[in-house]
């Protein structure tokens, strides 16, 4: 029989937060696994939500999607070829506002989202059939239109144009880039006087619009195309929904 003093004794003591840790280390739950619809609530697994191309199986909501993303649903696998990736922009203005220059954002921006623009530009396939493609990144500062967003899409009419293959452009964003003033502006301009002439070659562009797209974007190549489809629910607006 254990003597008295023995129920005294110090015993170690139990800590769940240890634990907590041990089970968390052992039983890892990725922290995207279920995936909150923004419209339904509907928790939704995310391999399912792949599976669905990123629409909510319960209320059909369009999940926003990055502009790679969309490439590879759309087109075939292993058909794109990406065009002038190594066009950068510049700073022509010295802009800068109380967050810094527009120089820092451009850097900021280019290690945080991946990419060295807000429009992606490239020639694939769809079904077999051939297609030029711009897709705008709204992780891009809004996939805001800047000088080099506007010539990389000009270069894509002309490519599309000279191969005689339909132009696709995909189109989500914030308006004009504040940051470059009036080559922003400019854009605008350009891109539809190159569309017009894509027009008068007799090759088509189809304009699909995602959420949201807005501003000089919407005003100008945008809604300038032969055939124009949206996204279901997608805001698209010039100052506003």
């Amino acid at each position: 029989m254990p003597a008295m003093r023995d129920f005294f004794q110090r015993r170690g003591k139990f800590r769940p937060e240890e634990q907590q840790d041990d089970d968390r280390a052992e039983h890892h739950i990725p922290e995207d696994l279920w995936i909150k619809c923004p419209r339904c609530g509907e928790l939704i697994y995310s391999r399912e939500l792949e599976r669905t191309d990123r629409v909510c199986p319960k209320c059909s909501y369009h999940f926003r999607l990055r502009a790679r993303q969309r490439i590879a649903h759309l087109l075939d696998p292993g058909s794109f070829v990406e065009w002038h990736a190594n066009i950068l922009t510049e700073d022509p203005l010295a802009f800068a506002d109380g967050s810094g220059s527009y120089d820092q954002k451009l850097e900021q921006t280019r290690a945080k989202s991946g990419e060295s623009e807000a429009l992606i530009v490239g020639r694939g396939s769809i079904e077999g059939q051939p297609v030029a493609i711009a897709v705008s990144d709204f992780e891009f500062l809004g996939a805001s239109m800047g000088s080099v967003f506007g010539e990389k899409l000009v270069r894509a009419i002309e490519l599309a144009e000279q191969h005689r293959e339909p132009l696709l452009t995909i189109s989500s964003s914030g308006g004009a880039r504040m940051h470059e003033g009036l080559f922003s502006l400019m854009q605008m301009a350009k891109t539809v006087s190159s569309l017009a002439q894509l027009g008068r070659a007799g090759v088509p562009h189809i304009a699909m619009l995602v959420d949201p797209c807005y501003g000089g974007v919407t005003a100008s190549y945008a809604t300038v195309a032969d055939v124009i489809v949206a996204e279901p629910g997608a805001l698209v607006g010039f100052a506003g929904p």
